[in-house]
């Protein structure tokens, strides 16, 4: 194969003819050479100037990889990153050298290169450009005596340049294009680093967070390069994604289309790169979902093209077998460029339109003639293409302008009442709204407004869900990116279409912060919420020099997008309620964890610590039982550990009582105070030792006390559910063995029964059933259930597990509660979570809302839920009466 290869190379590439006979021992070597190519191409001599010796470098490098390629022993991702490895060693020498030259004495650092495009993703071409950024940091640059730092920058990077792609005998190193630059026809060839981060956070294109996904710094001082990178991620990798970028992206590849029309039909004279199914297709196929997906899942951020279509289709973002037929294709696409470009040294990437020059490339290649190559090529074209074009596919349709057209359309979309929708209509276009004001805006909600109306024609009500819209973009201060989010993803629309039908609560939150809808982009928003451990190491990751307000501002973010997501699962009939209501639990103990953890240490800052002493957070309720609804709030107890009579050792030290109280004030702000992220949960202390005329935070020894001696049933039946969900292991250990050994026994001897009694009679008449539907707090509800659960668990000491599901479980087992319970309380919980979503107000819903609770039940009809709902009030009527009745 070797020596084929070299005869190939010989009789159809001049230039590696050339190299061949200027490089003799290499041929003679090349078994050797092909091992360590790198080490082989590094030119020998000692005293050799820094641009002869990498000019050398460069040609016996070339001539090394063209024969290991076309002998079939590299692969491409071999050759693309042995030509990028040498890219960087050359711009690393360069910078180096030319800094040397000028401050033989300093220290080269303060100048960093960012390599962008295929040298950004190791893919570098065999005759390739190198794009880079250069940037310079004015305080650590070596400047020559009463030199400018700004002049001295841009003097070294005009010499890194002309070290790299001066030509002589000897050939040239790299060919170097600056142009990727921030303005580059108006700014310096060097920037100072903090302007570029400066303008890629204020004034950058869409398509520059393209060209950034490829980024790296590469050479020169690579810490300032990676500094700088990390400054600029959040430009790159947006949670809230603007579609306009990706509309951008599809745009500049259909001028591209139509400025090269001559090279997009396949054949003599096709363009590899740029034609219609090229190598540019597959890598803005990727991209645009890297862009699309990428904010959210950093395994996506991933520069070289093959790697970014496997981790697509790993994360199930992409079509598996579209996939790996696009890194096939890129495979061929990118070894016929290189077989051109081996050819006389050019940076061509179009098939030659004289049939001898394209007969030579096919035989460079090892194929018979022109025919074959061009068979090798054409369906890996076509297939790309084909995928490629399936990224803008859309029916293209408008909707009528002038009313009675559009009325007609209205009635033909599904709605009942055109007219009203009509004068709706022509609001949003007469910019009625802030958001509506631009004539982006408009022509964005022009573009999107036949899908959207027909998924509102098809919803059970569309007149209120059409006048829900209306509502949620009177409030919106701009709509512009919405818009694109819903024309980019049509299934969105009708999601949307049911959560506005539906959902009242969801609706309203969509109202205030529509950007909710970008969690819904990826397929695994309906996927069940990840544990506790991944969604805290999410919220609490922090950027670079983030503070505690963005903490705050970040958990909450993510907490509503997640609510939001998990409540969208139950209108979308992906998820059992039971697991979104496990869901709902997580999350919020997430952020409990997170946001807990960055107050004490803000706290810790100004106070410092109580020695030997910690808080603990315990959760009881529906969070205690790892339940919680869309609704729901936290009820938390504040314990502390050590010395109550100690002191804080920080800079403003506080005892420890008062410490500790004014921690828990802070956590209990954190969790319940509204940012400009929006509001997070309500916090209720009331169940604390003493309640609302008790301290917030008391001694763990206190808490012991107080539990032991003075607590009521109603507190010890609270303490059922009981959970410590923030400290350190052993004092959330020593606090659930309290918790355990005052259920166990070490407690007032109480009439158990007849205080639960009475308990649950005040709270009849003081909280009645708030409609028909209330399954919480209607006669045999949800709350007569955890009454009884209660009642027997402090009565017969046992079956003490937070979860109220599970401690019904033992219950039964012992003999103590009908077996009917277990079922009682799943029906009772699903119920509770979906109405607490859809029907908030417990009475009951319009039809098709009916039909969802009732899939969301798993039953067959809304007549079967009303059944059910009455055959399980009426078990559990009779199951808390026996116990009532064994007192």
């Amino acid at each position: 194969m070797i020596l084929d290869a070299v005869a190939r190379a010989g009789a159809h590439a001049p230039f590696l003819a050339v190299l061949l006979d200027r490089e003799p021992q290499l041929a003679e070597l090349l078994e050797g050479a092909l091992a360590d190519p790198l080490a082989a191409a590094a030119a020998p001599e000692a005293e050799m100037a820094p641009a002869r010796a990498l000019r050398l470098a460069r040609r016996r490098l070339a001539l090394i990889v063209a024969l290991g390629d076309l002998s079939g022993r590299y692969d491409l991702k071999r050759i693309t990153g042995l030509l990028s490895a040498f890219a960087d060693d050359a711009l690393d020498r360069a910078v180096r050298a030319a800094i040397r030259e000028r401050t033989p004495d300093a220290e080269p650092r303060g100048f960093a290169v960012i390599a962008l495009g295929k040298l950004g993703s190791f893919e570098l071409n065999y005759s390739s450009d190198v794009d880079p950024i250069f940037l310079y940091d004015p305080a650590t640059l070596p400047c020559r005596p009463r030199e400018a730092v700004e002049d001295a920058a841009v003097r070294i990077g005009r010499r890194v340049i002309d070290l790299l792609q001066t030509r002589d005998g000897d050939g040239y190193v790299l060919r170097v294009d600056l142009r990727l630059r921030p303005s580059p026809e108006a700014t310096p060839i060097v920037l100072p680093v903090e302007a570029a981060i400066s303008y890629y956070e204020s004034q950058a294109l869409p398509w520059e967070r393209a060209a950034f996904i490829r980024a790296r710094a590469c050479a020169g001082d690579v810490a300032l390069g990676e500094s700088f990178l990390a400054a600029i991620r959040p430009f790159v990798w947006r949670r809230a994604l603007d579609f306009g970028a990706i509309g951008e992206i599809q745009d500049i590849s259909r001028r591209i289309r139509d400025h090269y029309s001559q090279a997009q039909a396949f054949g003599p004279g096709y363009d590899l790169k740029r034609g219609r199914g090229g190598i540019r297709e597959i890598e803005f196929f990727a991209q645009i979902h890297q862009l699309i997906h990428g904010g959210r899942d950093p395994s996506l951020r991933v520069p070289a093209t093959r790697d970014a279509l496997a981790a697509l289709a790993s994360a199930g973002l992409i079509d598996a077998g579209e996939a790996q037929d696009l890194g096939q294709a890129y495979v061929v696409l990118r070894t016929i460029e290189h077989r051109l470009q081996m050819v006389d040294d050019r940076q061509t990437h179009s098939l030659p339109t004289d049939p001898a020059a394209l007969a030579n490339v096919a035989a460079l290649h090892g194929l018979p003639g022109s025919a074959a190559l061009l068979d090798l090529l054409a369906p890996h074209v076509v297939r790309v293409g084909t995928i490629y074009d399936s990224l803008a596919e859309g029916d293209g349709d408008m909707l009528p302008a002038d009313p009675p057209r559009l009325e007609q359309w209205l009635a033909e979309a599904g709605f009942a009442d055109p007219p009203n929708v009509v004068r709706i209509v022509e609001g949003w276009r007469g910019a009625s709204y802030p958001a509506l004001r631009t004539p982006q805006a408009r022509e964005a909600l022009e573009a999107v407004m036949p899908d959207l109306l027909r998924a509102f024609g098809q919803a059970h009500d569309s007149a209120v869900t059409v006048i829900r819209f209306d509502a949620m973009l009177a409030r919106l201060p701009s709509a512009i990116n919405f818009f694109r989010l819903l024309e980019a993803r049509p299934a969105l629309a009708r999601l949307l279409s049911a959560i506005l039908s539906h959902a009242p609560t969801l609706a309203e939150q969509l109202g205030r912060r529509a950007e909710l809808l970008d969690g819904l982009i990826d397929a695994t928003a309906l996927d069940p919420v990840a544990d506790i451990a991944a969604l805290v190491g999410e919220m609490g990751a922090r950027e670079r020099d983030a503070d505690y307000q963005w903490q705050l501002e970040h958990v909450r973010r993510l907490v509503n997008e997640k609510r939001f997501a998990l409540g969208a699962q139950i209108v979308a009939g992906a998820s059992d309620p039971l697991e979104v209501s496990a869901g709902y639990a997580r999350v919020a103990e997430a952020a409990l964890a997170v946001l807990a953890e960055a107050t004490v240490a803000e706290f810790v800052r100004v106070h410092g610590r109580v020695p030997s002493s910690e808080l603990v957070v315990l959760a009881l309720g529906r969070l205690g039982g790892a339940a919680l609804t869309h609704a729901s709030d936290l009820d938390l107890i504040y314990v502390f550990t050590g010395d109550y009579s100690a002191e804080s050792d920080g800079a403003k030290p506080l005892g420890a009582v008062t410490y500790y109280n004014r921690l828990a004030q802070r956590i209990t702000a954190a969790l319940s105070v509204p940012t400009a992220a929006g509001p997070l949960y309500d916090v209720d202390t009331r169940l604390r030792p003493s309640g609302a005329q008790g301290p917030l935070s008391v001694s763990i020894e206190a808490f012991r006390r107080y539990q032991r001696e003075d607590a009521w049933t109603w507190e010890h039946m609270a303490l059922t559910r009981a959970r410590a969900v923030f400290g350190s292991l052993e004092a959330r250990e020593a606090v659930t063995a309290i918790i355990a050994d005052v259920l166990g026994g070490a407690r007032p001897n109480r009439d158990i029964v007849a205080d639960a009694t009475q308990m649950r009679a005040d709270m009849a008449a003081h909280k009645p059933p708030g409609g028909p539907l209330d399954v919480k707090l209607l006669d045999g509800g949800l709350v007569d259930l955890e009454f009884a659960v209660h009642t027997l668990q402090l009565c017969h000491r046992t079956a003490f597990v937070p979860r109220l599901g599970d401690a019904i479980d033992p219950l039964v087992g012992q003999g103590l509660m009908p077996s009917a319970m277990r079922d009682a309380h799943d029906f009772l919980s699903r119920l509770l979570v979906t109405m607490r979503l859809v029907a908030p107000d417990a009475q009951p819903p319009d039809a098709e809302t009916q039909a969802l609770i009732a899939r969301a039940l798993k039953l067959e009809s809304w007549g079967a839920v009303v059944a059910s709902l009455e055959r399980t009030r009426q078990e559990v009527r009779e199951c808390w009466a026996a116990i009532r009745a064994e007192s």
